[in-house]
């Protein structure tokens, strides 16, 4: 399980807090970029291959999309693979406005068997706050120019909760959506990221958050509209048709072994090591920073990322985490139920599910 971070974008929309730098089309620095990741994969090898029980690769950032395919490709081709290796899952990162013919074409040449699609919006005034360099008709066009070229595995990413999106707008943006049926759904709540643009507007007193209310009546909707249309809701914020889950997340949900390559990047030994690749510096070199985490910390990190799915985790490991009473009176109030023997928070309680996780935490 690999993941590669792309850290350019030709702008930075108002609410991104990911690590990405300002590019143009120079081809020096993307191929520079490109020089330091196969060296790192060259000295990470043993690791890399150690992290492959999962069989996925994901290019993410930044915007990989606006990365010239000459490079995913030197990428691909220096990973220690055997020539020709088709990844059960291979994953990139787009911006509708780069999406081209002749773009997905070549990803497709290369391996990449799904896109995820950040369209976040349907309406045009929302994409101009968002600073998205996009269009609502763009948007579509992308998804119809992917299916064109062969691609048959798209999610795309939706934003809520923003006090302009009144609730018509975001029905209507649903509705769009699922008139393009992508095979999965990511939809995520507005949030304030340090760093972000709306941080900044936020402490000028140039922008006041959705209330609770709107938020969850939004969620609330969200959920409904997806059951309705046959998405599985897997997981708190993603939503996919039957056998169209993201192998690729899944994995990091269930704490599995991954390789995080190019500066921002983390990497996980599906035990107790973590490890995180800085910034990148001034010539363009980044520096990596580990840590181990202590039992407790596991116990609360698999608790937490298990129950923010629909299949949560068994009974035996909830007491073994939480402890009997905690777990009864859980079930006794309805945050938690139990299903197929496991335990999981059930969906209507999604929207609040990390107030429900912190409560169960020692």
């Amino acid at each position: 399980m690999i993941y590669v971070h792309v850290p350019f974008c030709k702008s930075f929309c108002t609410y991104c807090g990911f690590y990405s730098e300002l590019c143009g089309r120079s081809e020096k620095a993307f191929d520079a970029y490109t020089d330091r990741i196969c060296a790192e994969i060259g000295a990470r090898r043993e690791e890399i291959k150690a992290s492959s029980e999962v069989d996925t690769l994901y290019f993410g950032g930044g915007t990989p999309s606006v990365l010239p395919p000459s490079c995913i490709r030197r990428i691909v081709e220096a990973l220690p693979f055997p020539p020709g290796h088709n990844f059960r899952e291979f994953t990139v990162e787009m911006n509708p406005d780069d999406v081209s013919p002749e773009l997905i074409t070549e990803l497709r040449g290369i391996g990449a068997n799904r896109i995820s699609l950040g369209i976040q919006s349907f309406d045009d005034g929302i994409l101009r706050w968002m600073n998205r360099r996009h269009t609502a008709d763009a948007a579509v066009d992308a998804v119809k120019t992917i299916r064109a070229c062969g691609i048959d595995n798209i999610s795309i990413d939706l934003i809520f909760g923003l006090p302009q999106l009144e609730d018509g707008v975001w029905e209507k943006t649903l509705d769009k959506a699922l008139e393009l049926h992508p095979e999965h759904i990511s939809a995520y709540q507005l949030s304030v990221e340090e760093g972000s643009a709306l941080e900044k507007m936020i402490a000028d007193g140039r922008f006041t958050e959705a209330t609770q209310e709107q938020c969850r009546r939004q969620y609330d909707y969200l959920c409904a509209s997806l059951r309705q249309a046959g998405y599985n809701h897997y997981e708190v914020s993603n939503f996919a048709l039957p056998g169209r889950e993201a192998v690729h997340n899944g994995a990091y949900w269930s704490r599995a072994a991954y390789v995080g390559l190019g500066p921002g990047a983390h990497s996980f030994d599906g035990a107790f090591r973590r490890s995180w690749n800085g910034e990148m510096e001034a010539d363009g070199s980044w520096v990596s920073n580990s840590e181990n985490l202590s039992a407790t910390e596991v116990a609360e990190e698999r608790l937490m990322l298990a129950l923010r799915t629909a299949s949560g985790l068994s009974q035996e490991a909830i007491l073994a985490i939480i402890g009997p009473c905690a777990m009864q009176d859980a079930l006794s109030k309805g945050l938690l139920v139990a299903t197929s023997g496991n335990i999981r928070i059930p969906e209507d309680h999604f929207f609040v599910s990390d107030d429900i996780i912190t409560s169960l935490l020692p």
